[in-house]
C-alpha cells in the first residue's frame, strides 16, 4: 500500500485537489483495503460494489457520504491503476429527498453563546454563527485573516478551492480582541494542543455539542447548524440572496434559496402585485 498511496498522493496533486480532498480520497482508499484485508491493487469492481453495499446497509451512510467514498475508488482505479474497466458501470446512489436544515432561533443562539465554560469556546460560536463559516474554514483561519480595518473575514480556500470575504461583526471583533490577548495565538486562530497546529475539527463538533446538551437544545446542534442559522437570519431580517449566497461561498444561487423554504417571515415580506394595484375588488353577486 505504501507504494500505491505515493502513486496516488502525487496523482491527486497533479489533478489540483485541496490538502482536504487529498486527505479524504486517500482515508477511503486506505478503509476500503482495511475492510477487505486485502491492497487495493488486488482487487476491483466486485469488491469495490460489495464494500459500498456493506457501506449503505451495515453503517447507514448518508448518500452524499457514499458518493464521496465511491469519488476516490473511482479516482484511485482511473488514474493510479489505470483500469477504469473496474468502476466504470458502478453508479452513484440515488438522490435522496432533501430535509430542510435545522436553524436555531435568535433566542436559542443566546442561549448557547450563554452556554460556554470559556472565552474559546464562546468565540468560536460566534466566530462559526456570526460569520457563518464551514468547520473546515474556522480551524484553517489565521491570525492575519482578521481585517479590523475593513470588518472582514478573510477565508483562504473555501469549498471548491475559492477565496472569499466574509462580515466581521464589531461584537465578534471585540471578544477576538480578549481572546488575543488572553490566548495570544500566532499563526492559527483556534489553536490546538500547540500554538503550531490548527484545532482539530472532532474537538470543535464535540464543543458545540456537549454545550448545546447543557443549553437545553433539544434537537442535534452542529457547527452546520450555525452556518443554516446565519444565513436565516440574515434572510429574515431582509439581507438579498445574491449576498447571502457570496457570504456562504456558495456556487449557484439555487443552493441559497433553500433558506427561503425554511424562513417564513423571509416569505411574508414578499408582496404580491396584486396587492400592489390601486384597485379593490368590488362586491359582486
Amino acid at each position: 500500500m505504501t507504494e500505491m498511496r505515493r502513486r496516488m498522493e502525487e496523482e491527486l496533486k497533479l489533478h489540483g485537489f485541496s490538502p482536504r480532498t487529498q486527505k479524504t480520497y486517500l482515508d477511503w482508499v486506505a478503509r476500503f483495503a482495511r475492510h477487505h484485508c486485502r491492497g487495493p491493487e488486488q482487487m476491483g469492481e466486485e469488491q469495490v460494489r460489495s464494500y459500498l453495499v456493506y457501506l449503505l446497509e451495515d453503517q447507514k451512510l448518508s448518500r452524499s457520504t457514499l458518493v464521496q467514498a465511491l469519488c476516490a475508488l473511482k479516482f484511485f482505479y482511473n488514474h493510479v491503476q489505470h483500469r477504469p474497466c473496474e468502476v466504470e458501470d458502478l453508479r452513484f446512489p440515488r438522490q435522496q429527498k432533501k430535509k430542510l436544515p435545522r436553524v436555531l432561533s435568535e433566542p436559542e443562539v443566546r442561549r448557547l453563546l450563554e452556554s460556554a465554560g470559556n472565552l474559546k469556546d464562546q468565540v468560536m460560536l460566534m466566530t462559526l454563527y456570526g460569520s457563518g463559516l464551514r468547520l473546515s474554514e474556522l480551524i484553517h483561519l489565521q491570525v492575519n485573516d482578521i481585517d479590523s480595518g475593513k470588518m472582514q473575514i478573510r477565508v483562504r480556500q473555501g469549498k471548491g478551492g475559492k477565496d472569499r470575504n466574509v462580515v466581521l461583526s464589531q461584537n465578534l471583533l471585540d471578544a477576538l480582541r480578549r481572546y488575543f490577548r488572553q490566548y495570544r495565538p500566532v499563526k492559527w486562530l483556534f489553536y490546538g494542543q500547540t500554538p503550531q497546529q490548527p484545532i482539530d475539527d472532532r474537538a470543535v463538533q464535540r464543543m458545540v455539542r456537549c454545550l448545546s446538551e447543557r443549553a437545553g437544545l433539544r434537537e442535534r446542534v452542529t457547527t452546520h447548524t450555525l452556518r443554516h442559522s446565519f444565513a436565516t437570519h440574515l434572510l429574515e431580517h431582509g439581507t438579498e440572496l445574491p449576498y447571502i449566497q457570496e457570504l456562504l461561498g456558495h456556487r449557484n444561487i439555487k443552493t441559497t434559496m433553500l433558506y427561503l423554504r425554511v424562513s417564513p417571515p423571509a416569505l411574508r415580506k414578499v408582496i404580491s402585485p396584486l396587492d400592489r394595484l390601486d384597485w379593490r375588488a368590488p362586491e359582486l353577486k
